[in-house]
């Protein structure tokens, strides 16, 4: 069964009534670009078959009710809430995301209450943005039943930076727009090229299945709470260097003349602005090579932003980089950890014919450190948030 038809079925079994419609946003992983998209700079993501979908229907009033089907079967449900009442700080855990999307809606002038029921497959924990799916999903939900059913490309990046505000200060994690923008813009077989800076656009063929490879994400459940990890560090340092370079964000470093800006920093801060300068540029290598049809020829920027994430932005960590390494032992072209750190999903592009034989070392190489085994899965590039028809969920 799809996400759409489990919230559907859930839907109807807690409120006995068919749902208005449902709406559903994808995973993300992101191919290159990492730590890169608030610092104004470029990012490359594509969207998973993966989805977090939301059963909707409006209601009379100003409450919101929020139910959600676990990976268990069991469904838990939120204390219903006053839109009008809802404030940073209120809520945590789960529920704090639909609650967070009810309120930043509800500064545009949407209030309208709805009873919402969540289901997916995104993998939570895993730096494959579970929660930027189920804020999208739940944005166009909200939308919807408020009579807002479909909207454009230029509604869809509104609304991928309100659910960006909805996480930064709601929920209290400091993201970028990388994630919801990815989960609200991808379309089927393609990669999001984003120039964060000016919110330019541009979707580059990515079809690595007619070009003979795959790309395998390895999930290392090594579980990532950006929360509670060091991304805010990261930021407020990536953020304090620019200033002291009287910079609006590191984007305005060139990859020549990133020797003359480490100069002028301390110490500290100087592996933070060799990665994002340097991960800036693999972005654009790699966007001019799929564009000339070399897929195979990406491994090596691929290989390059993960020793830069380890060494010099240091978010990394042993799952990861036994991922990482393992994959290329047995044949990855290249490989990375994607996300933003400290756990989560590694990928690797590897050619169809080696796909078993890196799944199985990788999965070798675990069981030999000792560490849980991985999940393992081949991901394509596939369509962005949407309402789904009535007749795949009915």
């Amino acid at each position: 069964m799809s996400a759409a038809t489990d919230a559907a079925a859930t839907f109807r079994s807690l409120h006995g009534k068919e749902p208005f419609g449902v709406f559903s946003a994808p995973g993300r992983v992101n191919l290159i670009g990492e730590h890169t998209d608030y610092n104004d700079g470029f990012v490359l993501p594509f969207a998973l078959p993966h989805r977090l979908a939301a059963a909707v229907a409006p209601r009379d009033d100003q409450r919101l009710t929020v139910a959600t089907l676990g990976s268990d079967g069991r469904v838990q449900q939120a204390d219903p809430m006053d839109i009008a009442a809802l404030e940073p700080g209120q809520l945590d855990g789960w529920a704090a995301y639909p609650a967070g999307v009810a309120w930043v809606l509800r500064s545009q002038g949407h209030d309208r209450g709805a009873d919402i029921v969540l289901a997916g497959d995104v993998p939570t924990g895993a730096g494959l943005s579970s929660s930027a799916a189920l804020e999208c999903a739940v944005a166009l939900a909200l939308l919807g039943a408020a009579g807002e059913p479909d909207p454009g490309e230029s509604r869809r990046t509104e609304i991928a930076r309100l659910a960006q505000r909805a996480e930064n200060e709601f929920v209290g994690v400091p993201t970028g727009v990388l994630d919801q923008t990815a989960s609200m813009r991808c379309v089927d077989g393609c990669a999001l090229f984003l120039d964060v800076r000016s919110g330019e656009i541009e979707q580059v063929p990515f079809d690595a299945e007619a070009a003979g490879l795959r790309v395998l994400v390895i999930d290392t459940r090594a579980k990532h709470t950006l929360a509670e990890s060091g991304y805010g560090d990261r930021r407020r340092g990536t953020e304090r260097a620019a200033d002291l370079l009287g910079l609006k964000a590191l984007r305005d470093i060139e990859l020549d003349g990133l020797d003359h800006a480490s100069a002028r920093l301390p110490e500290e801060l100087r592996p933070l602005v060799r990665h994002v300068v340097t991960e800036n540029q693999r972005v654009l290598d790699v966007v001019a090579l799929l564009k000339a049809g070399r897929l195979a020829d990406i491994g090596p920027s691929l290989d390059a932003s993960h020793v830069s994430m380890r060494d010099d932005y240091r978010i990394s960590c042993r799952e990861l980089d036994v991922a990482v390494e393992a994959a290329r032992a047995a044949g990855a072209l290249g490989a990375r950890m994607t996300g933003g750190g400290f756990g989560g999903s590694a990928i690797a592009l590897v050619p169809a014919d080696d796909l078993a034989e890196v799944e199985a070392n990788v999965k070798a190489e675990f069981e030999r450190a000792e560490l849980k085994a991985p999940r393992t899965f081949v991901a394509v590039p596939s369509p962005g948030a949407r309402r789904d028809p009535p007749g795949t969920w009915g």
